[in-house]
């Protein structure tokens, strides 16, 4: 690099004609496995097309990991978001920039360079097509981590993701010496229910003691409980503009990491890029799904077979082809398969243009229609007791269970502490594609509180289909930056916005909406006492709170759904 740092880099050449085709690499924190000069098993799985097609395929460990000199730092911020002159500044993109400068002094190809990831790697994607290197024609940003602070991993608008940050970064923020072959494993002293084991250890303090490791970023977290300049930095919103290469950004509608990150790098780039040849893919998958040939169902719910076959060899390998070897025709701009849908949708945008914003309200008696509520005065109520908190998952499992976000909701719809609205039965095909809003009007017995609101497909047998569920924490309801505590007893409104979804809800089926007031333990529990910084929050801190959800002719609650005629 550009410091003298030294990245450890593995190319694959084909035996012929390398310099008649282009190069795909990508960049990870996880490892350039196998380290021992043999094959990773991607190159005859995923990454066969290109294999077929002779590219060269370059995966290269990112700095301060694995095999790779320098220090690492969790998503390092872009050096034009720490106001620092570039030439002076060492970043990812300049890390993308400098490996493609040396690819092609060293290296016999058609100059055309792709880059692809997913996930932490979809991260590093995003910087390279931020490095303004003219070799780097196409990237494909998968499952990309954008914002975590915002959504993503980490957080869920401002709410700290417990399960995911204690098993991943329990692991990842280990500071590690490279260079080295193999992370040392970590012994989890997690041997129960992760419900019980966490409610043991409600505070985060006593969480992060079990750890028993110095964790420099969990530390930082602790440091920084608001969207303040060290989240903002880290944040790849404000740079998502002017983008040259051509962009396939690559998501699953039931992605447990980064579902935030997919759906917003598409819609940030819509918006602040205009001028990117930019392309979306949103199929019904988990985590990196779309790497599973085998992939057709995630828990109880079947989509259908060959949907990842498709995509890697009808969508993915299409666009790269079309943009590095300038063959084939040019790829459609959105490719979207709802689930419950069975097919493949060919779109011109996202959402589709006549897409109607349509409102949902809440109504007493567990009533969900699009029929305005007229009662003068009219609310549900619930105790949210931190002592109790709603379970996220039915089963004891010990770890976080990606099946969660399709799990049948029935198990918590008898609790007090859960509110639920239901449609009647769908007469025609409820088609929903695109974000959903949520406009709650409540008040609170405490000054702080967290709402969860999950969408729900009720099927005929009683199944409770989640489609999506997110949460906010209401200290944040006017600022990210700046929170601000609830007033006790006073009404008050939310407004904010799901993940995109993209699924139909069929003749016969129920459309569910449900309120709660903790998701745990996949979401740390609030307090419901106000507290400055909420992660140093102590046992005496945490008090129920009186919940009041609003559906009156002056304060309508309701969810405004994106819905396809």
């Amino acid at each position: 690099m550009r410091d003298g740092t030294g990245l450890y880099t593995v190319i694959y050449i084909p035996v012929h004609g390398a310099d008649r085709k282009p190069l795909l690499m990508t960049r990870t924190p996880y490892g350039c496995h196998p380290y021992d000069g043999g094959f990773p098993e991607s190159l005859v799985t995923y990454m066969a097309e290109y294999v077929r097609a002779g590219y060269t395929i370059v995966f290269q460990d990112v700095r301060g990991r694995y095999m790779s000199q320098g220090a690492y730092e969790n998503i390092r911020p872009l050096c034009s978001s720490c106001g620092k002159e570039s030439e002076k500044c060492i970043d990812e993109a300049t890390d993308s920039y400098d490996t493609v400068e040396w690819l092609l002094d060293n290296l016999s190809f058609n100059g055309n360079v792709g880059v692809t990831g997913v996930s932490y790697p979809g991260f590093y994607a995003t910087m390279a097509a931020l490095s303004g290197h003219p070799a780097v024609k196409a990237v494909s940003p998968q499952a990309p981590i954008l914002d975590w602070f915002l959504g993503d991993d980490c957080h869920h608008n401002g709410v700290f993701m417990l399960l995911d940050t204690y098993f991943f970064g329990g692991s990842f923020y280990r500071e590690c010496h490279n260079p080295i072959t193999k992370i040392p494993s970590v012994k989890w002293n997690v041997h129960e229910p992760v419900y019980d084991f966490f409610l043991e250890r409600k505070t985060i303090s006593k969480v992060r003691a079990s750890l028993n490791d110095s964790l420099d970023f969990w530390n930082r977290i602790v440091e920084h409980p608001d969207y303040d300049e060290f989240w903002r930095q880290r944040s790849l919103i404000p740079h998502l503009k002017n983008v040259k290469p051509a962009v396939l950004v690559v998501g699953g509608s039931f992605d447990s990491d980064d579902c935030f990150g997919a759906v917003n790098t598409y819609a940030v780039l819509k918006k602040k890029s205009p001028k990117t040849l930019l392309h979306f893919v949103y199929g019904p998958w988990y985590h990196g799904g779309w790497h599973d040939m085998s992939y057709s169902s995630l828990g109880d719910i079947f989509f259908g077979n060959g949907i990842s076959k498709y995509f890697l060899s009808e969508i993915e390998y299409p666009f790269f082809r079309y943009y590095l070897e300038n063959e084939g025709a040019k790829p459609s701009e959105v490719y979207v398969y709802p689930s419950g849908s069975r097919g493949w949708l060919v779109l011109d945008s996202w959402p589709e243009e006549d897409t109607s914003f349509e409102k949902y309200y809440l109504h007493k008696d567990g009533g969900l229609s699009k029929e305005r509520p007229d009662d003068r005065m009219s609310y549900s109520s619930y105790v949210s007791d931190p002592s109790d908190p709603v379970p996220y998952y039915g089963s004891g499992n010990t770890r976080r269970d990606k099946k969660y976000m399709v799990a049948d909701q029935s198990f918590i719809f008898s609790r007090s502490d859960v509110l639920s609205f239901s449609t009647e039965e769908m007469t025609d095909t409820l088609r929903l594609c695109g974000p959903v809003r949520v406009q709650l009007e409540f008040s609170s017995s405490t000054e702080d509180l967290d709402l969860v609101v999950k969408l729900i497909d009720v099927f005929p047998d009683g199944y409770q289909m989640l489609v999506r569920g997110d949460i906010f924490r209401a200290r944040y309801r006017k600022s990210m930056t700046r929170p601000c505590p609830l007033v006790p007893g006073k009404k008050t409104g939310l407004d904010f916005t799901l993940p995109d979804v993209a699924h139909y809800i069929l003749p016969g089926h129920k459309m569910m909406v449900q309120i709660q007031s903790s998701w745990f333990p996949l979401a740390d529990m609030n307090p419901q006492k106000y507290v400055e910084n909420i992660y140093r929050a102590e046992e005496s801190d945490f008090v129920e709170s009186e919940v009041r959800i609003y559906h009156q002719r002056n304060a309508p609650s309701a969810v405004v759904l994106p819905v396809v005629h």
